[in-house]
């Protein structure tokens, strides 16, 4: 929404704020804000203090390279619930923030540096939403001018009223010596106090008292205001003392930099192209009269949910209603313009809140609603002028904090309405910005989500919005990773169909920690050399000619997989290597996608090119020859390295009074769950208990605890890592009796061929379709040799 909020200064400032769900499993909504915004306004409530979902805010804000200010909204449940006195709802205060800033630091250390969080700074906001007040230390500062009439500097008041300063009324000085025993500190006697007497003056006292009392203060209410009960009296008092929210704009406009101000840090964070082109200069600038730059990050469906309007920023230039624009989406480059399409832009809005206004045009640095453009975005999009000199590259598509784990399948009622479920899913996609569907080889669709409420709400959107028909979902399932635990027990090659050419692959695990770093960024195959060579050299110990061997990463530019060139120039030709190179890495990427077990990703495995036999002639190395030997002998040194497979893992955090800890405890036990930690919450009668949950062991958990807990306990969950799961997929031996629960060591084989048979495969990985004819004998041969030596 768009505002227009008054400062203290009595000036008038227009700010685009957009408010996103709080929960961890709609963060895709936070992701697509951020990549927008110039700042992050962080909400926290003053009684639950820093929760998994406020951490996870955190971090992704310091990734975007964003400033942050804090809101510690509900101070009010300090008084009215919690019941502390006034010197420990201080303490519970500052640890709050102690806690935020200990996170902003431990980011920091690994993206760059963001600003610590200080009431003295101006960047925390003290609020109650429900009373309808908030202040900032310099505006209650203003506030004591205001009604006592001395003239002081109320700037260097408010410098006192944080931290271990107390008043000595003697020599009105602020010392960090109390000036007597039990004495309290200057927050706690300048605002707690008179924020803790107005709210018992409101709440306790009789309706005359009341009036004489906020008489005293420059309040003065109409007889019908009295006759209130206490929570809309006390919003009315509130609102009264404390004025509008000038604390908070004046925070934003000292802390959140405006659109000129952040444009160069933002271009030079998700701008794909170079950086010294016409155009990021025009954007660096701000630049109205620039050429046309739109970042799309989100799109709204129309009241009849039949298309939908983009909402993006506009970085350069001015977008106009009856323009004809380029909108490129997430696979454009210069050199492939396939995903690129010419539309008119029909229509202009900014949003207020709930309802739009219409405008004729939007100047750079503007947030806004577009019409007409929709029909070939499907998450992010570019959009761009016409006609332009220079190459435009895209924006870079946003990166999420979390990951799609839970799968449902879904088909309709009625088999004749499938097109209209099919088109239901196209907009579910569009609508979730990490909502995937995709069509199954057994023909089922799939919705991917990031767990069980998220999939509820697009099961809701899809039965009542988008498609209107009667939709049956199976159970929901997890997507799982493949991987190993060894290195490959031999060479394993494989010859293209033509005889001619052959690669020798092995495959290993990668270092722990490695395969987290390339998916968050921390290395990239972009950089320059140096910066690649040393990453690796200095994190994980690899020797120079490895890290300069590397030639990609797999499945795709941030994958968790490496693909590395480990051939010696006396042994192969390096020309003719180098000249299928595109190829091989083609082969890896594709095998790195869909693996060998069960058509799931592979993750965490080191893939080496140890030898290769290259026809000299190009007509016998095209692509259709390598790209499918490639994808075979990555699965063939992959099957021969002790394969497994990997499972998603929830990050559980269970709120709940100390009498029911056991209890949770049981529920996650039967779950294959276990408990990290279980510590009070400071200044509540609260416990924390934090857990890892397999996911797949996570439905309906949430209904079980509530059951066990007599609905005292409240969790949230979001996923957290892979982890291996127990036993060997491809062990044979293995009996899978129906209905019965199978023991720990048979999970990877009962999780393989469940999802073998979902996706209508064979329920056992056919070994001759990825092993050479000469490749089997020679296993068969190693095999014999092993049984002589026993």
């Amino acid at each position: 929404m768009s505002l227009v909020l008054e400062g203290g200064n009595g000036k008038s400032y227009l700010c685009n704020i957009m408010d996103t769900p709080g929960h961890v499993n709609f963060s895709d909504e936070m992701t697509a804000a951020l990549r927008l915004a110039d700042g992050a306004v962080l909400v926290v409530d003053a009684a639950e203090g820093v929760m998994v979902n406020t951490e996870r805010a955190i971090r992704h804000a310091i990734q975007e390279r964003l400033p942050i200010v804090v809101v510690i909204n509900k101070v009010d449940r300090l008084i009215t619930e919690l019941k502390l006195p006034p010197n420990d709802a201080y303490f519970k205060l500052r640890h709050t923030l102690e806690a935020i800033n200990d996170l902003i630091s431990s980011c920091s250390t690994t993206v760059g540096g963001t600003q610590l969080v200080d009431p003295v700074a101006g960047n925390v906001c003290f609020a109650s939403g429900a009373a309808g007040w908030s202040f900032t230390l310099q505006s209650f500062a203003h506030l004591y001018l205001k009604i006592h009439g001395i003239q002081f500097d109320h700037e260097k008041f408010s410098s006192r009223l944080w931290g271990d300063l107390y008043f000595h009324p003697d020599s009105r000085t602020f010392k960090k010596k109390p000036p007597k025993e039990g004495a309290n500190r200057s927050f706690v006697e300048f605002i707690l106090e008179p924020l803790y007497k107005i709210y018992s003056l409101v709440v306790g006292e009789q309706k005359g008292n009341v009036e004489s009392k906020l008489a005293e203060l420059g309040v003065t209410l109409s007889n019908a205001a009295y006759k209130l009960n206490v929570r809309p009296l006390l919003r009315l008092a509130c609102r009264s003392i404390f004025g509008s929210a000038t604390g908070f704009t004046d925070m934003l406009v000292k802390h959140i930099p405006s659109v000129k101000d952040a444009a160069a840090r933002k271009i030079d964070h998700i701008y794909t192209g170079p950086q010294d082109s016409s155009i990021v200069d025009a954007m660096k600038k701000c630049d109205p009269n620039g050429p046309l730059m739109v970042n799309v990050t989100k799109l709204y469906p129309k009241s009849d949910c039949s298309v939908f309007d983009a909402f993006g920023r506009v970085y350069s230039g001015t977008i106009q209603t009856g323009q004809t624009v380029r909108v490129l989406g997430e696979g454009y480059s210069p050199d492939d313009e396939e995903d690129m399409t010419v539309k008119e832009v029909t229509k202009l809005w900014v949003y207020q809140a709930r309802y739009r206004v219409a405008i004729s045009k939007a100047p750079a640095g503007s947030w806004v609603l577009i019409e007409g453009v929709d029909a070939s975005i499907m998450k992010t999009a570019t959009i761009c002028p016409m006609n332009i000199d220079e190459d435009v590259y895209i924006f870079r598509p946003l990166r999420f904090n979390t990951l799609p784990v839970v799968k449902i399948a879904a088909e309709p009622l009625n088999p004749s309405e499938l097109p209209k479920m099919v088109e239901g899913l196209r907009k579910i996609s569009k609508s979730y910005p990490l909502a995937i569907t995709k069509v199954e080889e057994s023909g089922e669709h799939t919705i991917l989500g990031t767990g069980e409420l998220y999939l509820d709400s697009i099961m809701k959107d899809l039965r009542e919005l988008y498609s209107e028909v009667e939709v049956k979902v199976a159970d929901p399932v997890v997507t799982f990773c493949e991987t190993v635990v060894d290195t490959s027990s031999m060479k394993c090659f494989a010859e293209t169909p033509n005889k001619r050419n052959k690669i020798t692959m092995v495959a290993e695990p990668l270092e722990k920690g490695l395969a987290e770093d390339i998916e968050n960024g921390l290395v990239n195959l972009d950089s320059r050399q140096k910066e690649i060579t040393d990453f690796f050299r200095q994190r994980y110990q690899w020797d120079v000619l490895a890290a300069r061997s590397i030639w990609a990463f797999g499945p795709d530019k941030q994958g968790p997989n490496i693909l590395l060139d480990d051939t010696l120039s006396v042994e192969v030709d390096k020309n003719f290597l180098n000249s299928i190179k595109d190829s091989i890495v083609q082969g890896f990427q594709w095998g790195a996608r869909e693996g060998p077990l069960c058509d799931e990703p592979i993750r965490n495995v080191k893939f080496k090119i140890l030898h290769a036999n290259i026809a000299p002639e190009p007509l016998h190395r095209g692509g259709g020859q390598i790209i499918p030997t490639a994808r075979r002998v990555v699965y063939s040194a992959f099957l021969m390295a002790n394969p497994r497979l990997m499972e998603p893992v929830y990050y559980v955090e269970i709120q709940t009074p100390i009498d029911c800890v056991s209890a949770i405890y049981t529920v996650l036990s039967r779950r294959r769950g276990h408990v990290t930690a279980d510590v009070p919450k400071p200044g509540t009668p609260i416990y924390i208990v934090k857990a890892f949950l397999p996911v797949i062991e996570s439905f309906g958990f949430e209904t079980d605890l509530r059951y066990h807990t007599q609905g005292q306990a409240f969790c949230v969950s979001v996923f957290d890592h892979w982890a291996i799961v127990p036993g060997d997929p491809l062990d044979k031996s293995i009996v899978l009796r129906p209905l019965e629960p199978a023991p720990i060591q048979h999970l990877a084989r009962e999780f393989m061929v469940k999802t073998r048979r979902r996706k209508g495969m064979s329920e056992d990985v056919s070994i001759s379709k990825f092993f050479d004819e000469a490749m089997m004998h020679e296993l068969a041969q190693q095999a014999a040799d092993l049984h002589i030596q026993m």
